[in-house]
């Protein structure tokens, strides 16, 4: 196997926004760093950050498309995000102490006929991500060229809202790792299951238009999943074009 990775992203705030980095240091048992470090709770959620909740009580791309195309810029130092919107204004807040700002930037991409948005929350144990463990998301980029070979159409990456993108594999190789480990620079990875897509993935992350049926592509390989969940085991620096060894 010879694979190496292309791209590393993490997503400051659960399915609102994404950044890229160029080399990114892993602790064992935890996600990528200010991964899903805030969450946008929804008027019918009690969810107060303190503890993992399901995606259910946050607003998200599945019930509102327009999230999907939101990016973000973290400035650890001075604790800050800067959002961008086609739609919108670019806004930079603190989200520790600007939650209303948010709420009432992020409003009018929000359907009328969804819970609105309510609360921006902070993940107090680890980030918000989809699992119910520390994950990190390892994408496949044949996998993905592969769904935009039987769509024939081209599609941004985003709509996968992936950590870890890795090339040089074959199509669907990764779900091959499903219990075993991975080593990318000095971390190791244990690759724990299969992602299942949502609706999401249907939206253009450029526009937060739904116009493609990613999962009805991805019904033709007989199941809805695109990447797999990680979880560090050995901490360590990773890197763009760091190699991939399977263990």
């Amino acid at each position: 196997m010879s694979a190496s990775v292309t791209q590393i992203w993490r997503h400051p705030i659960k399915a609102h926004g994404r950044e890229a980095l160029d080399r990114v240091t892993l602790t064992a048992h935890h996600c990528l760093p200010f991964d899903r470090a805030w969450a946008v709770a929804h008027e019918n959620s009690a969810v107060d950050g303190s503890e993992w909740a399901r995606c259910g009580n946050f607003s998200r791309g599945a019930k509102a498309p327009q999230l999907m195309a939101i990016s973000a810029e973290l400035n650890e130092a001075a604790g800050t995000i800067t959002l961008h919107h086609p739609d919108r204004p670019d806004l930079t807040i603190n989200p520790d102490r600007d939650g209303d700002a948010f709420l009432n930037w992020v409003r009018p991409l929000m359907p009328e006929d969804r819970a609105q948005s309510a609360r921006l929350v902070r993940a107090q144990a680890r980030g918000m991500t989809d699992a119910p463990f520390p994950s990190i998301t390892l994408c496949n980029m044949a996998s993905h060229r592969a769904v935009e070979a039987q769509m024939g159409q081209p599609l941004s990456i985003h709509r996968w809202r992936g950590n870890i993108w890795l090339d040089g594999l074959a199509p669907w190789q990764e779900f091959d790792w499903v219990g075993r480990q991975v080593k990318i620079g000095s971390a190791i990875f244990t690759v724990r299951e299969r992602t299942g897509r949502c609706a999401a993935t249907t939206a253009n992350p450029e526009t937060g238009q739904r116009d493609a049926d990613t999962l009805g592509a991805l019904r033709h390989w007989g199941h809805t999943d695109f990447s797999v969940q990680a979880e560090v085991t050995t901490g360590g620096e990773i890197a763009l074009d760091d190699e991939v060894t399977l263990l």
